[in-house]
């Protein structure tokens, strides 16, 4: 189907864009393109010279974590045909293909397998310009069409070398448009910081009232020792015969550990993704776990826990919380998540980790004796999980907004200059 082109633009490769853009390749606007030659340096203790591999570089950030390193001579063998330096550009060859970003400050890099460096020539392009460029939508699917649209496959040197990008021909509107991206990802980053800092203000205080170690105003009462056993009813989970097609696709919610971890996170279970019937029920070692209990994973990832807000029923990978009537159910939800340490001591398994019921029954903690105690705490880490979460939202609108910006000023249909 034919592209309609709007008065004022043009037909390329990478799309439609204004009749004034250049079309060009990394090659025309670099100083220097070079790869790693399909090897990687040796690894050695030494912190002083990092091996930018793969995994190192995503969604246009390098990656700290699992930085490998290597010694000075292999550094200098490395590096022969150039030195990765500030503003130069890293891009990945295979998985996944085209993610890029800039060269970290102050840290001597070199290139790991599958990994190529730009240099962008200051005359010709602006570097930050480049980078939203290559990481474009129009500039990723050009990219993806030369291995066949499979991102786990991996270029060859020339394709990221001649790699095509479009641009505005007058620097000074590249320079606009990358400050604008810029500072839609500074917003970005300001509120990824701000969600860890609360994230970690929220477990100084779940570690402080949870524990005891900080009363709230009003309560002096004493706190006891309990086994599981005496806060909840513990009741385990099961799978009906998937042979027997009349025990699926019915009303009765049924969990798995794919259902907690689709929730990254979040407090409260509502749906899952599959469900069983009332025959299939009766036919298994299911059990109905009712509305505002806890369903907790018990099998090879150990204490991932949700509070249900309908009846449901799980999988054997559970053991779940029915909250007698002294105990609130937020607290111990925030309780339990607290205790994964202790149920991993107490698992056993050789193939996967597992906790027993029998083991959960005995498992004892430390808990207020007045129900409104525990009630007061759970209402105040309830508000700062609500606090992150209004920050999050705020967050994902961010990057819903860049993306939409990048599609906009990248292809020229919003002009800045």
């Amino acid at each position: 189907m034919s592209v309609q082109v709007p008065k004022g633009y043009k037909q390329t490769e990478v799309g439609v864009i204004p009749e004034d853009w250049l079309l060009v390749t990394a090659n025309d606007v670099c100083d220097l393109v070079i790869d790693c030659k399909n090897r990687t340096p040796p690894f050695s203790e030494s912190e002083d010279y990092a091996v930018v591999r793969t995994p190192n570089v995503r969604d246009g950030k390098f990656v700290w974590s699992d930085l490998k390193f290597t010694d000075k001579k292999s550094f200098e063998i490395w590096t022969s045909r150039g030195v990765p330096s500030e503003g130069d550009i890293l891009i990945t060859r295979e998985a996944p293909l085209g993610e890029a970003c800039l060269v970290p400050e102050k840290i001597n890099v070199c290139l790991g397998q599958r990994m190529m460096l730009y240099r962008p020539c200051a005359l010709k392009i602006n570097g930050q310009y480049m980078l939203y460029a290559i990481l474009s939508n129009n500039v990723q699917k050009t990219l993806f069409k030369k291995i066949g649209g499979s991102t786990v496959g991996h270029a060859k040197v020339d394709d990221i070398r001649y790699l095509q990008i479009s641009m505005p021909n007058k620097l000074e509107e590249q320079q606009a448009i990358a400050e604008a991206l810029s500072d839609a990802d500074a917003l970005i980053e300001s509120l990824e910081q701000l969600i860890t800092k609360k994230r970690q203000v929220k477990q100084g205080a779940m570690q402080e009232l949870l524990t005891g170690q900080r009363r709230l105003p009003g309560f002096s009462g004493g706190w006891v020792v309990k086994r599981l056993e005496e806060l909840a009813d513990i009741r385990s989970g099961g799978t009906p015969s998937t042979s027997q097609p009349q025990f699926w696709d019915g009303d009765v919610l049924w969990c798995t550990p794919t259902d907690i971890t689709a929730l990254n996170g979040g407090k409260y279970i509502i749906e899952t993704s599959r469900k069983i019937t009332v025959a299939g029920l009766k036919a298994s070692s299911a059990e109905i776990i009712p509305a505002g209990s806890i369903v907790m994973t018990s099998r090879a990832t150990i204490g991932e826990c949700a509070i249900n807000i309908n009846p449901i029923t799980t999988n054997q990978g559970f053991k779940n919380f029915v909250p007698f009537d002294s105990v609130d159910t937020e607290f111990l939800y925030y309780l339990l998540s607290t205790q994964r340490e202790g149920f991993v001591s107490l698992c056993s398994g050789s193939t996967f980790l597992e906790i027993g019921k029998n083991q959960l029954m005995t498992y004892e903690v430390l808990i207020p004796n007045e129900k409104s105690e525990q009630t007061a705490i759970a209402i105040i880490l309830a508000d700062m999980d609500k606090e992150i979460e209004g920050i999050e939202a705020r967050l994902s609108k961010a990057r819903k907004i860049k993306q939409s910006m990048m599609q906009e000023l990248l292809t020229g249909r919003i002009r800045l200059i």
